[in-house]
């Protein structure tokens, strides 16, 4: 009996040991970070569309640190980065991001994931754009003089929109006609404003398909090539900056590329939408994109 006592013993051991092997990985780091803070900046899009409420508390548990979030546009979220005032930035504007790195402001940047600009406006569509190109579309507005909401705040989406108004050889930002307003704000309030003027506005899919349900706008312009939509993660330069927590920053960034983390990425919105609202980039390149 002793000895199958002292089996029995050794086999329950072995069993314990077995399940522990085969339990997932501690969520918790093996070390606290010297510097647990990291500031996040990044824009609205992510924010409005709710994918940030799901990465972040992932990257807190597995990495120790506590992020504090800025969403903001991408120009004012670059600003930030140039000021010493974030850590690491999610980004959607990459001629500015290109400029930003050149100017030495960034140290890494790395392709994380893409969705796409849309159009949306009433029903009704008083100007007529349903199923134009971006170009077309925004002349056809400027030729009714029908209400267009912009954001107005040096976000990627304001850079985007500002684009195409250059390319249909349009500036309503300079011009300040009646019929186009500037609301100073994100991209979930300045939808909100567009639906309540009856409007039309540029703006990025996630967003819009995370808010649609209290808008009274359909999507009126989509798939054109020059809409997408693109994120990049850029850590700062602790050269310039030496008090950034450059350690976070890192961290941060491969936590978005790595394979885990894509995947939650590339299924964000599925269940809810029937489709990703982002998609999963960091094994391709800005020229794989046409970037």
């Amino acid at each position: 009996m002793a000895h199958n006592s002292s089996t029995s013993s050794s086999l329950l051991i072995l069993f314990a040991l077995a399940l522990g092997a085969c339990a997932p990985a501690t969520l918790a780091p093996a070390a606290a970070p010297s510097n647990p803070n990291l500031i996040l900046a990044t824009t609205t899009s992510t924010q409005d569309s709710g994918l940030l409420d799901v990465l972040i508390p992932l990257f807190e548990a597995e990495s120790g640190y506590t992020v504090k979030t800025v969403a903001v546009g991408s120009g004012q979220a670059m600003k930030m980065g140039e000021e010493g005032n974030a850590d690491v930035l999610l980004v959607h504007s990459p001629s500015a991001e290109n400029q930003f790195m050149a100017d030495g402001w960034g140290k890494d940047r790395a392709l994380v994931m893409h969705n796409d600009f849309i159009i949306v406006g009433p029903a009704d569509d008083p100007a007529q754009i349903r199923g134009l190109s971006a170009t077309d579309a925004f002349k056809a507005i400027a030729s009714a003089q029908t209400s267009f909401i912009a954001r107005g705040d040096e976000s990627g989406t304001s850079t985007k929109e500002l684009g195409i108004w250059t390319k249909g050889e349009l500036d309503p930002a300079a011009e300040q006609p009646a019929w186009y307003t500037e609301t100073g704000q994100g991209m979930g309030a300045t939808l909100i404003i567009a639906s309540e003027k009856n409007g039309y506005t540029l703006t990025d899919r996630a967003t819009f398909l995370a808010n649609r349900d209290n808008l009274d706008l359909e999507v009126l312009v989509e798939g054109d090539n020059s809409l997408l939509n693109v994120y990049h993660v850029i850590t700062m330069n602790t050269e310039k900056w030496p008090d950034v927590n450059g350690e976070a920053a890192i961290a941060f960034l491969q936590f978005m590329i790595t394979p885990s983390t894509q995947e939650v990425i590339g299924q964000f919105g599925v269940d809810q939408y029937g489709q990703p609202l982002f998609y999963p980039d960091a094994d391709k390149t800005d020229a794989d994109l046409g970037l």
